[in-house]
């Protein structure tokens, strides 16, 4: 595992927990859904960068 890849994975919790804490105060879905994306993105991207896939 290296840098960049903890670095995005960590980046795509955070904004996991902005997810739901955004949910819980209710704002607009437009937000969420952007939030959402960015989040998946960044786990993703940092999933594929691990060495295990080679």
């Amino acid at each position: 595992m290296n840098g960049t890849s903890t670095v995005l994975i960590v980046v795509g919790l955070f904004l996991v927990g902005g997810i739901i804490s955004f949910a819980k105060q209710e704002m607009p879905k437009g937000l969420i859904v952007l939030l959402s994306l960015g989040a998946a993105m960044c786990l993703l991207a940092g999933i594929l960068r691990l060495e295990v896939w080679n």
